[in-house]
């Protein structure tokens, strides 16, 4: 029998136009003969389902439920591909949780911790992982920007501590574009980190489990347009490169993978999961993880899947699979 799989996309953040391009190219894509895919549109107003038959339903919170000819529906498992919250952070994530519904991220714990970059990175640090330099400040801690300037050299790059897509971050050059920086990130989040720069190559793994064995995809190259890897570049055609596999040699790729598949390890990650970083001098420098990576036509995950040998088809059917049937050390 078929499962009902819901397709959760949305939610509340600046990366819900992100999140609804990925559910249209999950749509395209899964197996429709396996499964009955739900898309749900997940706004603050509305949570809103739209059936295989073009039907239009409000969701009933109180269970993650519909009704179909007078009678209550519920979902074997939900796939989530909402970007930033609620899909991101874990407020999702424990919501189904209450509800037993299983789905195809990382636990809530994990998203919460892994979301929030000030703490990613304390945690990545105590594994001996290298990191950039940075100061974490929130708006009720006074900025002293001469600590900034005496600890970090220009240019600095100033993030909103949480929040995905590069929404919200600048780089800094001088003071005067350190204050606007600050401004910006502070008008995405209540919690912001500055940072130094590592000069080096953007580099990106992708992980996830296939029958519980750990999958490392093609290590990949990012190689933006413009100054780093903003909003503008992540989503805009032509403003990139993604170089997969990576022009690096073997063993700095294998590198790569064991480091990313440790990383998901001890992390304790479930579905797939993109580690960022930056290599330097032959090391890498962990930048983030993204547990609910862009499933888009152009974005990194899908392009590192084809180049594995693997369709998106694969990709999705493994992800649901392993949330309807974990085995140790997933979900």
């Amino acid at each position: 029998m078929k499962k009902n799989i819901a397709l959760v996309a949305g939610g509340y953040s600046g990366e819900y136009d992100i999140s609804i391009k990925s559910s249209l190219q999950v749509l395209r894509n899964i197996d429709q003969s396996v499964y009955n895919v739900f898309l749900v549109i997940i706004k603050k107003e509305s949570w809103m389902c739209v059936s295989p038959e073009d039907c239009v339903q409000e969701i009933d919170r109180k269970d993650f439920s519909i009704l179909r000819d007078g009678q209550k529906f519920c979902f074997d498992a939900a796939m989530i591909v909402i970007h930033g919250t609620p899909g991101e952070d874990g407020k999702l994530q424990g919501y189904f949780d209450m509800l037993n519904i299983p789905y195809t991220t990382c636990s809530q714990d994990v998203s919460s911790a892994t979301f929030n970059k000030y703490f990613c990175k304390l945690i990545v640090s105590s594994f001996g992982l290298p990191t950039a330099n940075f100061f974490f400040y929130t708006k009720h801690t006074p900025i002293q920007i001469t600590e900034i300037i005496d600890a970090l050299a220009y240019p600095v790059f100033v993030k909103p501590n949480k929040n995905g897509s590069s929404v919200g971050v600048s780089k800094a050059h001088n003071l005067a574009e350190l204050d606007e920086a600050i401004t910006n990130a502070f008008a995405a989040d209540d919690e912001i980190l500055v940072e130094e720069t590592i000069v080096g190559r953007e580099i990106t793994c992708g992980i996830l489990r296939d029958a519980g064995e750990l999958v490392a995809l093609p290590v990949t190259e990012i190689i933006s347009k413009k100054e780093f890897f903003d909003y503008e570049a992540k989503y805009t055609p032509g403003m990139a490169e993604e170089v997969v596999p990576a022009d690096i040699d073997e063993e700095t790729a294998l590198r790569c993978q064991e480091i990313s598949r440790n990383l998901y390890t001890r992390l304790n990650c479930s579905g797939v999961v993109r580690f960022d970083y930056i290599l330097s001098d032959d090391t890498f420098y962990f930048l983030e993880v993204n547990t609910v990576p862009g499933l888009s036509e152009g974005s990194i995950v899908p392009k590192m899947v084809r180049a594995f040998g693997w369709t998106e088809k694969e990709l999705y059917g493994k992800l649901i699979e392993n949330a309807l049937n974990p085995v140790s050390g997933g979900q």
